[in-house]
């Protein structure tokens, strides 16, 4: 017998999915900020001298401020809601974003650009849509995370030829404005369809206690760690190793920058169809499993470019981009997905430590990869051991185990988890 009330019409604000789709406004928008980060070094440095470390000052803080935030920003929206941390972090990074273009100072951009658009990104990353499945979706939460997932690639790859296009025929300040004003407009569409469901009083308890809290009690459980260390491999393997190093490791072998910007952007469209289908494999598969395949292939993968690397683009890298784009964010849902298993009502909070983690993996090889190729003159040391790290990843992956008993669930959210994709109040239907 059904006992959650009348089902909404699919167009109601109250409908799950208008829920989602303002959430991925919002994540889409975010996203895009993280592309004109890697964008700007080359035009700060000619247009106001600064040294390229300078510049690198700022996406470094930027990262940490990013990583750090989003355990933060998941407690904060169990008190807030989801609707107010997310218009709050649009608020964030077009304040950032609209400040970056008065910059005279070095300092400036590392607290417009690290510290504001960091908060900003950080708050609707990967821990929101962990948020909204986990309150809005039961059936289909592989699904939705691999979607809302695929919203981040979509801000970060799909408008990177576009900022740049910008850039060259304008100016950076022209980019950062244009997304400033994106993130203005996205505002009143996000507050009008990012809810919460109606049945509970959100927590009492500050949300910095809170998350602190949640870690101490995860932090006393093996599959906290394992979580950890295989998202850690994620951020090292990807955003440490590819998203930093490759363009200039394809100029080593006289590959055009442009070149490789491009074959970036076309790994960035390849994890959108990876990512929406590794969701819809977690709610059919065995997660651990999914993980195991996912980093043992991504691998092999990282093995394999030092011999297709060459400077003209031929099929053996293309297949490279195709093959390393699904598998660049499909860790994802499965990862939220073993979250939830282990720590119920907690997963989104935990998750967000755990993709702390995956910020501290990527620094760490990005800052590694710079030292290795001043050392040996080469990256392949740096692909090889980037492989070797997915090998233990997988193994990693597969020593968790299913829970037993009891979970361990740090303090419950705002809302209780559902039974079914629909919200506790929902309008009657019409």
């Amino acid at each position: 017998m059904k006992t959650f009330g009348p089902r909404p019409h699919p167009h109601t604000p109250g409908s799950p999915w208008t829920v989602a789709a303002g959430a991925a406004l919002a994540i889409v928008t975010a996203g895009a900020f993280s592309t004109l980060a890697g964008l700007l070094v080359g035009p700060l440095h000619e247009d106001l001298g600064w040294s390229r470390a300078s510049v690198g000052l700022g996406s470094l803080v930027n990262m940490v401020v990013y990583g750090a935030s989003a355990p933060f920003a998941a407690a904060l929206m169990d008190r807030l809601g989801m609707r107010r941390v997310a218009v709050g972090a649009l608020c964030l990074v077009g304040a950032g974003a609209g400040l970056a273009t008065t910059m005279t100072a070095p300092w400036q951009f590392v607290l417009y650009w690290g510290v504001l658009v960091g908060l900003g990104t950080g708050a609707v990353a990967t821990t929101f849509a962990a948020t909204v499945t986990e309150r809005w979706f039961v059936a289909r939460r592989g699904l939705v995370t691999g979607l809302l997932t695929a919203a981040s690639v979509v801000g970060q790859f799909v408008f990177l030829p576009v900022l740049s296009w910008v850039i060259d025929a304008y100016s950076w300040r022209a980019a950062a404005t244009a997304l400033a004003l994106a993130a203005a407009g996205a505002l009143p569409v996000v507050w009008a369809a990012v809810r919460d469901p109606r049945n509970g009083p959100a927590p009492r308890e500050d949300a910095a206690r809170r998350a602190v809290r949640t870690l101490a009690r995860a932090a006393r459980h093996g599959p906290f760690w394992l979580l950890a260390g295989t998202f850690a491999v994620c951020g090292a393997s990807t955003n440490g190793v590819m998203w930093t190093h490759f363009a200039p490791a394809a100029h080593d072998h006289g590959m055009p920058v442009t070149v490789a910007a491009s074959l970036l952007s076309l790994i960035g469209i390849f994890n959108v169809a990876g990512t929406v289908a590794s969701g819809w494999l977690t709610d059919r598969a065995d997660p651990r499993r999914l993980l195991a395949v996912y980093y043992a292939l991504r691998g092999l993968t990282l093995l394999a470019l030092p011999l297709l690397l060459t400077s003209a683009v031929d099929a053996p890298l293309v297949a490279f981009t195709v093959v390393f784009g699904l598998l660049d964010v499909a860790t994802v849902p499965p990862t939220i997905a073993l979250c939830r298993a282990h720590y119920g009502a907690g997963a989104p909070v935990v998750f967000g430590w755990v993709s702390a983690a995956h910020q501290v993996g990527a620094g760490a090889v990005a800052f590694a990869g710079g030292t290795a190729r001043d050392a040996f003159g080469s990256y392949d040391p740096v692909w090889v051991g980037a492989g070797a790290l997915c090998a233990g990843a997988a193994l990693l992956a597969l020593t968790l185990r299913r829970p037993r008993g009891r979970r361990v669930t740090p303090p419950a959210p705002a809302t209780p988890r559902r039974s079914r994709a629909l919200p506790a109040s929902p309008p009657p239907c019409r």
